[in-house]
C-alpha cells in the first residue's frame, strides 16, 4: 500500500496528539505528515515516529496535495475548513459535531456500522467520545435480542474538555490541598473534589446538549428512531477515561451469562467482571488502551428483559483519536484514498 499524505488539524491539541500516537502504534501508512493548528499554536515543535514536525498555521490552501485530513480543532474550525479539505482532493474525518448530524455525512464507530461509508463520502464525522463507547457497547446486545430503551448516565473525565481543563484540575487541586482556593475557568464550579452534572449548554427541554448528542447520534448511528435514549451527562475530577452507568431494557430477555459470551466474541470489548475479586472497570485502567471495558454486569431488580453494567474507556483514545484512525483503516480498506 502506498503511503499517504496525511493532514492533523488540531495537531497541538489532546485529541491531535492522540492521533499521532495511535497512528504511530498502529504503523498507519503515511508518507508525509502535515501538523496543522491556530495562528497561536503554529511554529510549535512535535514528533511523529521520532521525527520533529513542526506545526504550520491552519490556511485555506494548507490541503494541497493531502490524502487524508483529521480534524480535531472543534465545530468552528471544521466549519471553515473542512470543505476546503475535500474540494483540495483530501477525505475528511471530522471529530467535531459540525457534521454529525448532517443527512449526508455518515457518522461511524467501525465496530457498529462500518458499511455506512460508501463510495461517495469524503467527509466522514466522529461521534461524540461519550456516545462511541456506549454504542460500542450497545451493538452486541443490540443485534442478539434488540434494545428499546437506554438509560446512561456519564462520569465524563475533564480532558473531554481539553488541555486547559486537565491543568485547572491540577491547579484546583493543589490549591485545596494547600488551604487555599482556584477560581473555576473552564467549569461553571470548581471541579477539584467535585461532581458536576452540566457538560455543555443547557436547551430548552432541559437537557445538555451533550445529553442530546447522546439521543440523536445513537439513533442514527443504529438508524433506529425508535430506541429511546435517556441521558445524564457529569463532569468528574478524573483526568483521563469516561465512565458511563448503562442500563438497557431489551426485545426478548437475556441472562448475564449470555451476554457476557456475547460480548466476549465482539470486537472493541473486553469485559472486566469478577466481583470477588473487585475486578470492575476503572478510568485510571482503561487510560492508553483502546478497548471499550465492561463490567457490573447484572439483570435488573424488576425487569425481566433488562440489564444494568458499567462502561469505561479512553476518551481520548477510542472516545476520539483512536476512532478516527479505524474509521481512516476502514476507509483505506474500502480504498477510498
Amino acid at each position: 500500500m502506498k503511503g499517504l499524505h496525511v493532514a492533523v488539524v488540531g495537531a497541538s491539541g489532546a485529541v491531535g496528539r492522540a492521533m499521532l500516537k495511535v497512528m504511530e502504534e498502529k504503523d498507519f501508512p503515511v508518507a508525509k505528515i502535515t501538523l496543522l493548528a491556530s495562528k497561536r499554536s503554529a511554529g510549535s515543535v512535535l514528533y511523529y515516529k521520532g521525527e520533529k514536525q513542526v506545526v504550520s498555521e491552519l490556511k485555506e490552501e494548507s490541503f494541497q496535495g493531502v490524502d487524508l485530513a483529521l480534524f480535531s480543532a472543534g465545530s468552528s474550525v471544521s466549519q471553515t475548513f473542512a470543505q476546503s479539505a475535500v474540494d483540495q482532493g483530501a477525505v475528511v474525518i471530522d471529530n467535531s459535531s459540525a457534521f454529525r448530524m448532517n443527512q449526508d455525512v455518515p457518522l461511524i464507530v467501525p465496530e457498529v456500522n462500518p458499511d455506512a461509508v460508501t463510495d461517495h463520502h469524503r467527509l466522514i464525522a466522529n461521534p461524540n467520545c461519550s456516545t462511541i463507547q456506549m454504542v460500542v457497547a450497545l451493538k452486541p446486545i443490540y443485534d442478539a435480542v434488540g434494545i428499546e430503551q437506554v438509560v446512561v448516565s456519564t462520569y465524563q473525565s475533564v480532558s473531554g474538555a481539553g488541555n486547559k481543563a486537565v491543568e485547572e484540575l491540577k491547579e484546583q487541586t493543589q490549591a485545596l490541598l494547600d488551604g487555599s482556593s482556584n477560581e473555576p475557568v473552564n467549569f461553571p464550579h470548581p471541579i477539584a473534589f467535585n461532581i458536576i452534572p452540566h457538560i455543555d449548554a443547557f436547551l430548552e427541554n432541559g437537557y445538555t446538549k451533550e445529553e442530546m448528542k447522546m439521543v440523536d447520534e445513537t439513533k442514527k448511528i443504529f438508524a433506529d428512531q425508535d430506541i429511546r435514549v435517556s441521558p445524564t451527562a457529569a463532569r468528574v475530577p478524573v483526568m483521563i477515561g469516561h465512565s458511563e452507568s448503562i442500563y438497557i431494557k431489551t426485545k426478548a430477555p437475556i441472562e448475564v451469562k449470555e451476554a457476557v459470551k456475547i460480548w466476549d466474541s465482539a470486537p472493541g470489548v473486553a469485559v472486566i467482571d469478577d466481583a470477588k475479586q473487585n475486578q470492575y472497570p476503572l478510568p485510571i485502567e482503561a487510560a492508553g488502551r483502546d478497548e471499550v471495558l465492561i463490567g457490573r454486569i447484572r439483570k435488573d431488580l424488576h425487569e425481566e428483559k433488562a440489564l444494568n453494567f458499567w462502561v469505561v474507556a479512553d476518551n481520548l483514545r477510542k472516545g476520539a483519536a483512536t476512532n478516527a484512525v479505524q474509521i481512516a483503516e476502514l476507509i483505506i480498506k474500502k480504498e477510498r484514498v
